[in-house]
């Protein structure tokens, strides 16, 4: 890992393997490994395969072992992209959770979770905001104003992006 980009940030190398951390506040935290792609100082790129002991069905999207989740995560957004691909190579869509910007460690990603998502599918027709109720029962609004505003302005912004298909959002990985 290199020191210094821009405010001291550190960097990750291509390759290392690091640990993902979703804190998922109140519930249990989220971790599973994943091999670094990309980092330019400001957008992480990382490889992990499904992290979950089961499948699990969502209803739109199936998620299961062989899976492999291309996530981009940044210093200064408000969301993170993971690009999900089946075992086979066949893309699923993207699964998007609005989270704080991500914070690097020594050797691990941590991603505050603020209860939104976003699913597209990967023929563009479907784009479902998920979640925004279990936004609301967070209390985030009321506890912190300007994250939720933060929050709800991220959820807007995937929304777009998705409509876009994702556009750029390979560029790194």
């Amino acid at each position: 890992m290199n020191a210094g980009v821009g405010s001291g940030a550190a960097m990750l190398a291509e390759g290392a393997e690091v640990l993902v951390r979703l804190v998922k506040h109140p519930r249990p935290d989220v971790e599973y490994p994943a091999a670094v792609v990309s980092d330019d100082g400001t957008h992480i790129v990382v490889r992990a395969a499904w992290a979950g002991d089961a499948s699990r069905d969502l209803g739109f999207v199936r998620f299961e072992h062989g899976d492999v989740f291309t996530e981009h995560y940044w210093r200064d957004r408000w969301y993170s992209v993971k690009q999900v691909h089946a075992a086979d190579g066949t893309l699923k869509g993207w699964y998007c959770d609005v989270t704080r910007p991500v914070r690097v460690h020594e050797r691990s990603l941590v991603v505050d979770d603020l209860d939104l998502d976003l699913w597209a599918s990967a023929d563009g027709r479907t784009i479902l905001r998920l979640d925004e109720e279990d936004f609301v029962a967070s209390g985030l609004a009321e506890r912190d104003p300007d994250a939720a505003a933060r929050a709800q302005a991220a959820l807007d912004e995937l929304e777009r992006l998705a409509r876009a298909g994702f556009a750029g959002i390979d560029a790194a990985g």
